[in-house]
């Protein structure tokens, strides 16, 4: 039985047709990063402190600077240096009265300005941003603060439901259409975003990008690793990840060239509409295609790939042999991810690594808290960790398996976290390096978890087990706030130790999955089932064959 990779070997496993569709596919990659990380920048909150009427006339009239301003009209910090009392809270004064004076004018109403009584901000507040971002525009600070939450939770949410849903769709009715689609929505849903008048709309246009922004992506990544033979699948795997980071860096100049976020926001969406230009430029998948049983359609693409390398398809795959007609129709369902042994222990395996990959990944960054006030410069520093972790995995993957440092980089990331809750706070710059560590590990084991989850599937679930699988992350998206912030309200390094216990138990898991290194797509249930002890027999056995074949001629 003839596969798509014996194919490839004739007309080109990585020629002219499989690098043009990666650098296209990668342009989608790159533009998923202001949705997944664009909060940083959209949802910036400024130092900030209540509107007190009256208080700028006193203070053009008394000559204050900044500081003074600040210092004789606004709350100081409360119990412990908290900075709640300073932003949400201002004293119950009239700063119109004509009896307060320029030096010190709270000495007249109480000995001691911490003896006035405090109100809330009945007037707003007075941001120190020369931007603007959907805190500023929309309040939400101080008892509105949970709002900022909620408009991340309902990018999860969309992320969550989207990836199941479309993924089925993707299985059921193809790659390119469901890719198409959901580049449309996306756009279409980012500018709305971009334009909404209250922060209701926002949140529910918000939700929409999240439902098909996410699962496109992944539709992406499943299409290129499905385009390209064996020996290349995981470095293009890999470097479709790398265009994500490449994004990162583009974010964070543009955020900085735009700091006003509806700007912000129009320019990193509206590039999305070109790339419903791929209607023209981006085939349907043949391996879906020959999954369905739709071998002409196929055909007629393989023909299409071998005139784009310059190849000549041999007359012996031009067309495909009974073995592949007589199968019947395969549709994807979800009991598929679960109804055989091998593929059950693939999903739960998988589902927690993603999990734990989300919650590593964005837990380590909340908790670090960049000390830094340049949030441009720490974003930057943040996404360049992430280029030695993908040349670590190209280095290694083809040397050692895939496995191996999947596990090797889940420990890491856990050890690592482990480390830092015994390391003493004035040896700062060893903290830092441990977390930096950290992060190169879990970003390592995010990029495995992308690729061998789309090898450890046939074809006719692959899309459907990648999406429903990462949707575990989206879980993890949704819970780690509130994971990093309740937990540091009891114990400062309680999160790292959770951390640490999720992350080596990810890595002992991983020993547990089948190695994919040098094996070619499972195309059907059994090839899934089998691809440990069986399928090494058969390599072994196909091995010896060639080497008789070999023997006559030398």
């Amino acid at each position: 039985m003839r596969t798509v990779d014996d194919i490839l070997e004739h007309i080109g496993e990585f020629n002219f047709f499989q690098k043009q569709t990666f650098l296209l596919l990668a342009l989608l990659s790159a533009a998923f990063t202001p949705i997944y990380v664009g909060i940083v920048f959209l949802g910036f909150t400024p130092d900030h402190r209540c509107q007190s009427p009256g208080v700028a006339e006193l203070s053009r009239r008394c000559g204050w600077s900044l500081a003074e301003e600040l210092n004789y009209t606004v709350p100081g910090p409360g119990p412990e240096g908290q900075a709640f009392a300073r932003r949400c809270r201002r004293y119950e004064v009239d700063w119109n009265q004509s009896a307060l004076g320029c030096v010190d004018p709270l000495a007249g109403l109480a000995s001691n300005s911490s003896l006035l009584p405090l109100g809330p901000c009945r007037h707003g507040w007075v941001y120190d941003t020369p931007g603007s971002s959907i805190v500023t525009e929309f309040n939400l600070v101080c008892t509105n603060s949970w709002m900022l939450d909620l408009f991340q939770s309902a990018v999860n949410v969309g992320f969550f439901i989207g990836s199941v849903g479309i993924g089925y769709i993707a299985d059921r009715f193809g790659r390119k259409l469901c890719l198409l689609i959901t580049i449309l929505i996306n756009a279409s849903s980012g500018v709305l975003v971009a334009i909404s008048p209250t922060y209701t709309w926002m949140l529910i246009f918000r939700l929409i990008q999240g439902l098909v922004s996410k699962a496109g992506w992944l539709i992406g990544y499943i299409l290129i690793t499905e385009f390209v033979g064996l020996s290349y699948r995981r470095t293009v795997g890999i470097f479709y990840q790398v265009a994500f980071t490449v994004g990162l860096l583009v974010l964070a100049g543009v955020a900085y060239a735009l700091p006003h976020w509806r700007w912000l926001q129009f320019t990193v969406t509206l590039p999305n509409f070109c790339f419903l230009l791929y209607y023209w430029c981006v085939p349907e998948s043949p391996r879906w295609l020959m999954s369905q049983n739709k071998d002409a359609k196929a055909m007629k693409i393989i023909k299409h790939i071998a005139k784009k390398n310059g190849k000549s398809l041999p007359a012996s795959l031009q067309s495909l042999g009974p073995n592949e007609e007589v199968g019947e129709k395969l549709n994807p369902s979800f009991l598929d991810l679960v109804r055989t042994p091998q593929i059950r222990k693939h999903t739960l395996i998988l589902m927690y690594n993603w999990f734990t990959s989300s919650v590593l990944y964005q837990g380590l960054i909340m908790h670090m808290g960049l000390a830094g006030s340049n949030i441009y410069l720490d974003f930057l520093y943040s996404a360049l960790v992430e280029f030695p972790a993908a040349f670590i995995i190209l280095v290694t993957i083809d040397r050692v398996g895939r496995r191996h440092p999947w596990a090797a980089s889940n420990t890491v990331a856990g050890a690592a976290c482990l480390a830092s809750v015994f390391i003493p706070e004035d040896l700062h710059w060893l903290r830092v390096t441990v977390a930096c560590l950290g992060r190169m590990g879990i970003t390592m084991a995010y990029e495995m978890v992308c690729l061998v989850n789309a090898e450890l599937y046939p074809t006719f679930i692959r899309n459907l087990g990648v999406l429903v699988c990462s949707s575990m992350c989206d879980i993890g998206g949704i819970i780690t706030p509130f994971l990093v912030y309740r937990l540091t309200n009891i114990w400062h390094e309680l999160p790292l130790v959770v951390f640490a216990v999720v992350g080596l138990i990810a890595g002992g898991l991983v020993l547990l999955l089948p190695e994919t290194k040098g094996k070619t797509l499972p195309e059907t249930i059994e090839e899934a089932e089998n691809m440990q002890r069986p399928r090494k027999n058969k390599e072994k056995m196909i091995y010896l064959q060639v080497e008789k074949l070999d023997t006559p001629l030398n």
